[in-house]
């Protein structure tokens, strides 16, 4: 059995690429678990125990903003790794993601490649 790299949570709306990254990391050797949409996220991230979550902006319901916030400010996440992956590419917006304490910002469309980087680095921080 291959050694699992770490465990990831996969946030995003579009089923398309919510699947593109989890396949993409699981092929990787990473545990992946999905999740649609900020408030999914955080109803279940104390039970999933990620290392590593990767992060849509733009979502219904409670968007990747205010998802990463409130990831921060609670004491059993705040440690968890976040990599906001969105097409929101302004500089603006990633001094916000700065701001908020997000770990990475990759910008859509992106190299499936670079994304698996990105969350083996912070993985191995964790």
């Amino acid at each position: 059995m291959a050694e699992v790299l770490g465990k990831v949570l996969v946030v995003d709306d579009d089923e398309v690429i919510r699947q593109l990254i989890a396949v993409n990391l699981n092929l990787e050797g990473f545990e992946v678990e999905t999740a649609t949409d900020g408030q999914d996220c955080l109803d279940r991230v104390r039970d999933i125990k990620p290392d590593v979550i990767t992060l849509d902006v733009m979502m219904p319901c409670l968007d990747g903003w205010s998802t990463a916030e409130r990831l921060r400010t609670e004491p059993d996440t705040s440690h968890i790794r976040v990599v906001l992956v969105t097409a929101r590419a302004q500089d603006d917006d990633r001094r916000r993601g700065l701001g908020i304490g997000v770990d990475a910002y990759l910008t859509k469309p992106f190299d499936p490649a670079e994304l698996i980087e990105v969350v083996r680095e912070l993985a191995a921080r964790g």
